[in-house]
């Protein structure tokens, strides 16, 4: 097994970043993939909806019954649902499509681009004058960062009717209270913040796969490997990221009624 070396962990971190630049560089260049972009959006939704779904309901409920029983002990069942909603907004939501997303449409993004690279198609269209990343990088980065943002959106929707249901229902909490408090204290830049770190999740679960996807080596055996570190490093680059934010978020956007 080979000594963990520092200088090669700041080596694979810059070309990261150099991947990045050079999709950020692409994202605007023409001819843009249309075509290319309209299908990998189609393929990430489809192999990542119904998961999202239902991974939302339990952890809409989970969140809803710690925070009603929470609440309940502090005498503060009225903030039960201002609870419940914010986390899942701002937190649970953005969450959960990253690791789909990561899961999911970066392991296939990955698994995709690794086999390409085995078999030299990857060497042969750069030959040929045609940018791998242009041509096969850029449209997969779109297609992650809008469907993400969509998936947001619905586990926002299913979290929220989820954690509604098992406090109003299972915990007898009342409606009224749980849909006012929610109203009095949630704003619209906390539905804006989530969007963005979804949005954000995407950009990075895509450039991660792309650029182990890119880099693997060893035959079937290397892309597998590259699969497997891909969703690892973006799984801890995501949440990472999501602290910074939410803190940066928590120091600039005053908290409503404050």
């Amino acid at each position: 097994m080979a000594a963990f070396s520092p200088v090669a962990g700041v080596r694979q971190s810059g070309r990261l970043f150099a991947l990045f630049l050079d999709v950020a560089r692409m994202t605007f260049k023409r001819p843009f993939q249309v075509r290319e972009l309209i299908q990998q959006a189609w393929f990430i939704a489809s192999v990542t909806i119904l998961p999202t779904a239902l991974v939302a309901i339990p952890f809409g409920a989970v969140i809803a019954l710690q925070l009603g029983s929470l609440t309940r002990q502090l005498g503060a069942q009225s903030f039960t649902g201002a609870a419940s909603v914010l986390a899942i907004i701002r937190e649970a939501s953005p969450i959960v499509c990253a690791l789909l997303i990561a899961g999911a449409g970066g392991s296939a993004i990955c698994a995709d681009l690794g086999s390409r690279k085995i078999r030299d198609e990857i060497d042969a269209m750069e030959v040929l004058g045609i940018s791998a990343v242009q041509r096969l990088v850029v449209p997969r980065m779109l297609a992650c960062m809008i469907i993400a943002m969509a998936l947001n959106g619905l586990v926002s929707v299913v979290g929220v009717a989820g954690g509604y249901f098992f406090n109003v229902i299972l915990q007898g909490g009342t409606p009224g209270a749980y849909l006012a408090s929610f109203s009095a204290l949630a704003q619209v830049q906390d539905l804006w913040a989530g969007e963005f770190k979804a949005l954000l999740f995407g950009m990075i679960a895509a450039i991660v796969a792309a650029y182990k996807g890119l880099n693997a080596q060893g035959g079937p055996k290397g892309v597998g490997d590259a699969v497997n570190q891909s969703v690892v490093i973006t799984f801890l680059l995501l949440f990472f990221v999501n602290f910074v934010i939410t803190a940066v978020y928590l120091q600039v956007v005053p908290a409503k009624g404050s």
